[in-house]
């Protein structure tokens, strides 16, 4: 018989309670790591975002002034200093990833600290919002018109009528321009705010217009934006609501009542039946609106179409646009003007009635 060699064995070594606990121990500190590395990764990306927003939700006026030739990096130290922004590195990274900073204009200025990177960019290239120079004071009454905005201008030799209106009132134009809330597509009736202005003759019709775009979100835009939200209200209706507010009202107390009024006939559907609507369907002023003048064929026209009309007829002040966002609560469905600018306000139809009598007979009393 012969011999055989033994096969060697294939069985592996029991690995030792030791070496076990050493192998978790090592996979228990590299998920540990790892979680670490995650989380520190996590709060650097956490800081830097907020390098890059407000510091501030207030909206609280700060006086700066950007100095002569000042570089981006002297300019984003100023904003820095002055508590507009939350860091001047962060200001310097942006504005030379846009490209800008070589049009920034010296001088004072009003900002804000919940402004953010995008509109100081734009208030820099734009100007000083005080008087220097020699450029020419202009005040945009409350009510105007885009038509009658585009004339005052072009009286004051800031920009041909043409040239801004092709730019408010056609979808090209609009999408030239730059605004942090959205803007209609056909027509910026309503959102050129009304104020007073230091425009440099013969500008071109973008830098005008975002001025008073920039000036329409700084003093009603972002304060109000948290009450829009809250109430879920939309920002192109509250607009077409104060501009018919600011048609209709001609004395403070009136503006959030006639507002109240409104809603409250939206909410009913019944038609609105403003007069001032008729007359921007017109296009023209009138003393009085005659029955025949109701008959004008036009989306605008509130006594034929139900509803708001397609956009504001005017340009509304900020107290209108405060009374359409905050309308009065009340039952009334009527009103009718009295000789002194006031309104009577009624909650039925007999009671309209009488009080338009009552209109007429202090009208007819007056000398």
């Amino acid at each position: 018989m012969s011999e055989r060699e033994e096969p060697e064995s294939t069985s592996v070594r029991p690995e030792s309670p030791m070496r076990r606990e050493m192998n978790t121990l090592s996979k228990r500190r590299f998920r540990v790591a790892i979680a670490a590395a995650l989380l520190l990764l996590l709060f650097i990306v956490w800081r830097g975002y907020l390098l890059f927003t407000p510091p501030s939700k207030h909206h609280d006026p700060v006086k700066v002034e950007i100095p002569e030739g000042g570089s981006v990096r002297a300019i984003s130290e100023v904003l820095e200093q002055d508590g507009v922004i939350r860091s001047g590195f962060a200001f310097q990274i942006y504005a030379r990833w846009k490209g800008q900073g070589s049009h920034f204009h010296a001088g004072k200025y009003v900002l804000y600290p919940d402004m953010r990177f995008r509109e100081i960019v734009k208030a820099l290239n734009i100007g000083p919002n005080g008087a220097y120079d020699d450029r020419p004071r202009i005040t945009i009454p409350e009510g105007y018109t885009l038509v009658q905005i585009a004339d005052l201008l072009d009286a004051k030799g800031v920009v041909s009528k043409e040239k801004f209106l092709r730019t408010a009132q056609t979808p090209d134009g609009i999408r030239q321009l730059h605004a942090s809330f959205p803007l209609p597509e056909a027509s910026l009736e309503g959102y050129l705010y009304p104020d007073t202005y230091f425009f440099k003759r013969n500008e071109s019709p973008v830098k005008v217009i975002d001025e008073m775009l920039l000036n329409f979100s700084a003093k009603f835009y972002r304060p109000y934006l948290q009450e829009m939200e809250k109430r879920k209200t939309n920002l192109h209706d509250i607009v077409t609501i104060a501009s018919l507010v600011e048609k209709e009202a001609k004395v403070p107390q009136d503006r959030a009542r006639i507002a109240g009024v409104i809603m409250n006939r939206l909410e009913k559907k019944q038609r609105l039946e403003i007069d001032a609507t008729v007359l921007y369907a017109l296009g023209k002023h009138k003393d009085r609106v005659f029955f025949a003048d109701l008959k004008v064929k036009s989306p605008y026209n509130t006594y034929q179409v139900a509803g708001l009309p397609p956009g504001a007829i005017a340009s509304p002040g900020l107290n209108s646009l405060i009374a359409a966002l905050l309308p009065e609560d009340n039952s009334y469905y009527y009103y009718v003007a009295r000789p002194d600018g006031s309104h009577l306000f009624s909650r039925t139809l007999a009671e309209h009635e009488t009080a338009k009598k009552q209109a007429r007979k202090e009208r007819n009393a007056k000398p």
